[in-house]
């Protein structure tokens, strides 16, 4: 990947959105959130999936930021309050590096990472119980948390409510074929 954010260049860049389209509720189609972000100073803005996941170029400060500019876009023009987190391709490239369930064989297919909106501090993150959810695992590492569950997510306890109260933050999942599928898109664009 050759994304250069230094420099005053422009930066390739992902966010990730929480709980849109999901189950019927805060339908926001992809075509109108592209445009927010357009609208918002952003360049090659693409989508990929329902769920909202967005590879975007900006200003090398820019993708932090549009964080806040997008949740309020959004908040004006559909009336409710999506979290947005995101994170530049080279820091995507370092979270699909640092898997540490992959090292260990892991099968793929029941993998996820929890993407966090703020770095959570060292103590809550030793309080986190790790026998919360027998059979699955996790790993904290900076503003990520890496799933490994084995018996499917859907019947984890590993939960985003459970890791956003323990935390103090606020935290957005993608399987792992998705976090992959969000990385080629950014080394495409770069």
């Amino acid at each position: 990947m050759t994304t250069d954010d230094r420099d005053g260049a422009t930066a390739i860049n992902i966010a990730l959105l929480r709980g849109i389209n999901v189950g019927g509720k805060n339908k926001l189609p992809m075509k109108e959130l592209a445009a927010l972000f357009v609208a918002a100073g952003c360049g090659d803005v693409r989508t990929y999936i329902q769920s909202g996941n967005v590879v975007f170029r900006t200003g090398p400060a820019g993708g932090e930021d549009i964080s806040s500019v997008i949740s309020a876009s959004i908040l004006d023009h559909f009336g409710y309050r999506v979290p947005v987190i995101t994170r530049t391709a080279r820091a995507f490239l370092e979270v699909v590096r640092a898997n540490p369930f992959l090292d260990a064989g892991a099968e793929t297919d029941k993998l996820h990472v929890m993407f966090l909106a703020e770095l959570p501090d060292s103590a809550s993150v030793e309080a986190l119980d790790p026998e919360r959810s027998p059979g699955d695992e996790f790993a904290v590492l900076g503003r990520e948390i890496y799933l490994h569950c084995p018996n499917g997510v859907a019947r984890s306890k590993l939960t985003n409510s459970y890791f956003d109260s323990r935390l103090s933050t606020t935290s957005t999942s993608r399987n792992w074929r998705t976090v992959q599928k969000l990385l080629e898109l950014a080394a495409a664009a770069s």
